[in-house]
């Protein structure tokens, strides 16, 4: 069937109202206004709003605001109230804890200057902004596909239709994506998007890099009580729940009104498929290190998301016939320093100055190749390089291992600008990993108790999660049989419990597994579509407006 779609056409179309995309939109506009231009810019955003699907921790390092928007601490709108007052670090054992000394820790890594609060709340003042300059922003329109030119450059986009059955059938009241077409488009729909991973597929950005690497990150919002709250105290705790050879661990930030943002990261090379990284931040809470905060506390969201964490040798290649890569699609997240939206805001500022020059040179949906030579000597590969060889030390050598060897190489390249290790691979995709069940063992956790311990049905219900139940299912999995033979026959299942909303289960029907695809529930957060030893499971944008309605997170 063929379908007839209203076309609208920019100059510039921005997939993903995130840090990045915003600030591309953002800058794109400043720089109009001082050449006393005009051009025409759009966002689409696949979540209800701006901001819906926003999750991070966080610790925001303000360079990137103090470069876009150098105005933001005077503007009583801005929502990023907070600075850093106090900055731990511990290492958990099963009982105790060890608190490592700040001099130790390379300048690069301290958390003062920085400021504490919501990504997404900001994400929602930056739309505001980018609204008042001019741009034009879609929330619940997500970009299902591409438009090319004759000669196959990039020429725009498609956004996902509304009104189609899970059968495939359009439905009454059926109507058709748009097409939005530009000079050039943005991709800024962040970790694992699937537009992005298609782009890179077809034009080999990532032939001469390391591969991706990636965490799943789960965080919780509590409200505390005075007595425990200290207003700008930001933790980070490595070890304990995790065994030595599985990297990952624990942040706690004080901001706010009594807010309190507990999370969780796990690397995702871990190898052993009983894992569930959900499961581990409900026992975290129970540690003598974590527990007293919690008294006479109230849980009040949750949400999960996957991190890039590659770091500089996996970023791919940026630009494509008639468009780019910024913030997180690109992989700009510092691991170590577990931040990733000054980069974001970095990289999407200079993802516009090079556009800008491309269009007051009369040029269109070409390579933009100036921008892709231009970030390693940005402040975004100033960031980045000197920690390149922490994530990978971190999987050679283990938690304790790595932290020295880690810190060590940090020292090196802080004091004398160069590396003891040169630059280290990281040894293979995440998904490549997974260990077979017959050669791991089994971990026991402790059981939901409602008070800090909660199950994945109340906690998806903090997310706000909702989808359109009539309409094809959004996770695809390629190929059914191998799903039965190996991801459950010789993994034992591990979606069930990576995926951190229950959307995966094996279900016995007349003696016979069966693997149920819970879609509702999916918090976008890519972890299926990572994990998956076998590479079966691709993850595509639902109907627009569905998923998460994250509220501060």
């Amino acid at each position: 069937m063929t379908i007839e779609r209203e076309r609208m056409d920019y100059d510039v179309v921005v997939v993903g109202a995130g840090p990045a995309g915003l600030a591309t939109a953002i800058r794109l506009k400043q720089l109009a206004a001082e050449r006393e231009e005009e051009i025409s810019v759009v966002v689409v955003e696949k979540g209800s709003e701006v901001g819906a699907h926003i999750l991070s921790g966080a610790v925001i390092d303000p360079s990137g605001l103090d470069a876009l928007v150098p105005e933001w601490r005077t503007d009583e709108a801005c929502p990023l109230k907070t600075p850093v007052t106090r900055d731990v670090f511990r290492f958990l054992g099963p009982a105790g804890d060890m608190c490592l000394p700040n001099f130790m820790m390379p300048k690069l890594m301290s958390n003062h200057g920085n400021y504490v609060g919501s990504l997404g709340n900001l994400c929602r003042w930056l739309g505001e902004v980018a609204e008042g300059l001019g741009v034009e922003i879609y929330p619940g329109f997500p970009a299902a596909g591409l438009i090319r030119r004759e000669d196959g450059t990039i020429e725009g986009i498609v956004t996902g239709d509304f009104g189609v059955g899970r059968d495939g059938e359009p439905k009454d009241g059926f109507t058709p994506g748009m097409e939005l077409g530009g000079k050039y488009v943005v991709l800024a729909e962040g970790v694992r998007g699937s537009l992005t991973k298609g782009i890179i597929a077809e034009y080999g950005l990532d032939k001469g890099r390391e591969p991706q690497k990636y965490g799943i990150g789960l965080k919780e919002l509590w409200r505390v009580s005075d007595d425990v709250f200290e207003p700008g105290l930001v933790m980070h705790t490595m070890g304990w729940p995790l065994d030595n050879s599985t990297g990952g661990g624990s942040f706690l930030y004080h901001y706010g009104d009594n807010m309190m943002a507990l999370g969780f990261v796990v690397h995702l090379n871990y190898q052993n498929p009983h894992l569930d990284p959900f499961m581990e931040l409900q026992r975290l809470k129970d540690h003598p290190a974590i527990a007293p905060m919690l008294v006479g506390a109230k849980r009040e969201g949750y949400g999960a998301r996957a991190i890039s964490e590659g770091g500089y040798q996996s970023v791919p290649k940026l630009v494509f016939p008639g468009g780019c890569l910024v913030g997180c699609a690109a992989g700009f997240v510092n691991v170590p320093r577990i931040k990733g939206s000054h980069n974001a805001v970095h990289s999407g500022m200079l993802a516009a100055e090079h556009i800008m020059t491309a269009l007051a040179a009369g040029r269109a949906n070409d390579t933009l190749d100036s921008y892709e030579a231009a970030w390693r000597s940005s402040a975004i590969g100033a960031d980045l390089r000197p920690v390149r060889n922490v994530k990978p030390l971190w999987s050679k050598f283990g938690t304790f291992g790595g932290l020295m060897a880690g810190g060590i190489d940090m020292w090196m390249n802080s004091l004398f600008g160069f590396s003891l290790f040169g630059t280290q691979s990281h040894g293979g995709p995440d998904f490549a990993k997974l260990k077979p069940t017959a050669k791991t063992k089994p971990i026991a956790y402790p059981k939901p108790d409602g008070v800090t311990r909660f199950d994945r049905p109340s906690s998806v219900y903090l997310s706000n999660t909702n989808h359109e139940e009539d309409q094809p299912v959004h996770l695809k999995v390629l190929d059914p049989a191998l799903q039965k033979s190996s991801e459950l026959g010789v993994f034992g299942g591990p979606s069930a419990r990576y995926c951190p909303a229950g959307v995966y289960e094996w279900n016995l029907e007349d003696g016979e597994p069966h693997y149920v695809i819970n879609a509702q529930n999916c918090v976008h957060c890519k972890t299926c579509d990572i994990k998956d030893p076998n590479q079966n499971i691709n993850w595509v944008p639902p109907e627009g407006g569905g998923g998460p309605n994250y509220l501060g997170m």
